[in-house]
């Protein structure tokens, strides 16, 4: 039998698929636009047969928002907790890679599971709810996630790019980007925010005060680590701890989370882009579309300023 292939082997082959595609040719639609180098019909078939875990870890976000800051956070909490690190070879995300890695592998995988997705609520596998699963949803200021989405879309080797931020700016507000509409993705999660097992962090937060947050998010998932641990994991998620190491855990994509000598975690960056016309009207849809919900996006909103 073939030994598996490890991760990075596999972002390897992901970016090899892209070879050629054009920006049409990247996407295809399942209700919502995904793309065809890790997606496929037949792998949201399959995800029904996802059986998820009471001690499963969920990881909900929008593309570029941070969730794979996050991964690393939980990684160690997990390691920290139990001295065992979880290991796989699959793509982070639910959503991605082959269609039969839940008949099998998936299954192999020890608990606590990570189980990553950048999908909507209703999206997701009944089982999450139905095993009760903690699911912690990750939101970012809706501006800043923009030009990291455009950043990596363009300077990732190999990915069909787009030819302007204005380009991009008019796909992303019409959902016809990699995994659609952000302000679906919000108010899908921000319908929820009040539901058992679920935990809402916000990007900014996460970033202005991380051992606090790494402490938070601790208590959610039943970790007890000593406040030296949880200083410790904080210390190890920094910029500089998280770059050197980025390369070795995600291969050829590795230097590209980075954003002008910064980790995805930069923030306000969406002021160099950004018209005037775009801010406002991206105010306007970020508005409208939350309006006369229970928003715990009110912190985002603030920034969006």
């Amino acid at each position: 039998m073939a030994e598996d292939k490890t991760f990075v082997d596999k972002i390897s082959e992901v970016l090899a698929k892209c070879e050629g595609l054009t920006l049409k040719d990247l996407l295809f639609s399942q209700g919502t636009t995904y793309p065809v180098t890790v997606c496929s019909a037949a792998m949201f078939q399959a995800l029904e047969d996802l059986e998820a875990r009471r001690g499963d870890i969920v990881l909900v976000s929008y593309p570029k928002c941070g969730v794979n800051w996050l991964i690393k956070i939980l990684s160690d909490l997990i390691f920290t907790a139990i001295q065992s690190k979880p290991v796989s070879t699959e793509l982070p995300f639910i959503e991605c890679g082959d269609p039969g890695k839940y008949q099998v592998k998936m299954k192999q995988i020890p608990s606590p599971r990570i189980l990553a997705t950048h999908l909507n609520y209703d999206c997701l596998p009944k089982s999450i709810f139905k095993n009760k699963a903690k699911i912690l949803v990750l939101f970012r200021n809706p501006k800043d996630t923009a030009v990291s989405f455009l950043y990596f879309h363009n300077n990732v080797p190999g990915i069909p790019r787009y030819s302007s931020w204005d380009e991009f700016f008019s796909e992303l507000m019409n959902g016809k980007v990699s995994w659609g509409s952000c302000f679906d993705h919000a108010v899908t999660w921000n319908k929820h925010i009040e539901d058992e097992n679920t935990m809402i962090v916000i990007h900014e937060d996460l970033k202005e005060n991380l051992t606090a947050s790494v402490k938070q998010i601790a208590e959610f998932f039943g970790f007890s680590p000593t406040a030296e641990q949880i200083q410790s994991i904080a210390d190890r998620a920094t910029y500089q701890a998280v770059k050197d190491k980025a390369q070795e855990i995600h291969g050829a994509v590795g230097s590209f989370l980075f954003h002008k000598g910064k980790f995805v975690c930069v923030v306000e960056d969406w002021k160099n882009l950004f018209t005037e016309a775009q801010n406002q009207e991206m105010d306007a849809k970020f508005k409208v579309c939350l309006e006369g919900t229970l928003s715990v996006l009110q912190g985002i909103e603030e920034r969006l300023e």
